[in-house]
């Protein structure tokens, strides 16, 4: 395990993005991103989309592909996290074929 990764392990409320407000994030449950949560594996809730994280760690930052849904329909993409501080970060999603979004945490 590097640093990176074992600061990162956890769940992350997800504030903010650059595409959807927080009534449509927190529409089904509050939204989050988690990486490598204890019991569980990598994944993001927000909205209706519901997706599981392939992860690879740098010394700076994770990049990640996503498999899911989004009401029932399949979707696919990647995306990236980065520190902001010892309890916030930042990165962006990006769905294939389709949006592209940046977005704001916070340690939950």
């Amino acid at each position: 395990m590097n640093g990176i990764r074992d600061r990162l392990r956890g769940k992350w409320r997800i504030t903010e993005t650059g595409t959807w407000d927080n009534d449509y994030l927190d529409l089904v449950e509050p939204a989050f991103i988690a990486f490598d949560p204890p019991g569980g594996d990598s994944a993001f809730r927000f909205g209706v989309v519901v997706a599981s994280l392939d992860c690879a760690y740098s010394r700076t930052d994770v990049g990640f592909d996503f498999h899911g849904s989004d009401e029932g329909d399949e979707i696919s993409g990647g995306g990236w996290a980065a520190f902001d501080g010892p309890d916030a970060i930042h990165g962006e999603i990006a769905f294939e074929n389709g949006d592209d979004t940046t977005f704001k945490a916070r340690r939950w």
